[in-house]
């Protein structure tokens, strides 16, 4: 690994708090072994002794908001099991951040914001990218009929969503050149979203994709704990039936849903927008230890 990818991330983390700080967010932290993990389909917890290691800080950020703070964020540790790539790593550093009585709109312009803020540290060829060009946003119905030819919102099939979302519509997203935001996803394809006022078979989630890379999950957050309880039974029998671990359903969690606020959240790989801001092709190339 170059030495200055350490001065970069340096350079980066110094940005971001400095981001959040100027915007009166607090930052928080939160436990990386859980005894419950968080049910999502094709997310798999690493056990730790008696616990597991945390796939994200979601639930307890859901937790503080339900607890009344209403600005928050941490960069932490997170980890997958069995994700190795050039572009995944078990271990990695997540950047969340949640804001009471906003909705993912607000935190796409915030995204962008942040995108900014950093991008003067990095490599000019990253800050070409994200300052020069316009962020295009398309929605899952538009991108899917366009180059898969079918409409996932409303006629779900998750084999064929899974496999066709990363042979034909992420090309087709990088081809765009520079930041991509694809928005409105199924329901099925969103278990803590809140869905679309007007269309319930779409929820409000959207993904950014900068050169095809894919960067940041951002919701408005589900906060009705009884279909978040109908997803989370849903999803366990779908593990169940795929042979994987069925966590159990985190009682304290969905508890504090009844106090949640309106809120929205985002999700933000660390790691991959450093390799972004050095111009690697590769997280090896900017992680020290591998």
């Amino acid at each position: 690994m170059p030495s200055d990818s350490i001065l970069l991330r340096d350079a980066l983390m110094r940005c971001v708090r400095a981001f959040f700080y100027d915007r009166g967010f607090t930052e928080v932290e939160t436990p990386i072994r859980l005894k419950i993990p968080c049910m999502e389909l094709h997310i798999d917890a690493e056990p730790s002794g008696d616990h597991f290691l945390r796939t994200s800080p979601e639930i307890f950020h859901k937790r503080l908001l339900a607890a009344g703070h209403e600005r928050i964020f941490e960069i932490g540790k997170c980890f997958r099991r069995g994700e190795y790539g050039a572009r995944h790593h078990p271990e990695y550093t997540m950047l969340e951040w949640y804001r009471a009585n906003a909705d993912y709109m607000d935190m796409l312009a915030e995204t962008k914001a942040l995108v900014s803020a950093v991008a003067g540290v990095g490599d000019p060829g990253f800050q070409g990218l994200v300052d020069s060009r316009e962020w295009k946003t398309v929605s899952v119905s538009d991108a899917f009929h366009q180059y898969a030819g079918w409409d996932p919102v409303g006629s779900f099939d998750e084999d064929r969503f899974d496999i066709d979302l990363v042979e034909k519509v992420e090309p087709a997203l990088k081809k765009m050149g520079g930041p991509v935001v694809l928005i409105d996803y199924p329901v099925e394809a969103a278990a803590l979203s809140r869905r679309k006022p007007g269309d319930p078979r779409v929820a409000e989630r959207w993904e950014l994709y900068i050169d095809g890379i894919e960067l940041a999950n951002a919701y408005s957050e589900l906060t009705d704990p009884a279909e978040q309880r109908h997803r989370f039974e849903q999803c366990a029998e779908q593990r169940k039936s795929l042979g994987k671990l069925v966590y159990p359903v985190d009682e304290t969690f969905l508890q504090s849903l009844e106090k949640m606020p309106p809120s929205g959240g985002v999700a933000l790989g660390v790691d991959r927008l450093l390799m972004l801001m050095a111009g690697a092709v590769s997280l090896d190339q900017v992680l020290p230890f591998r």
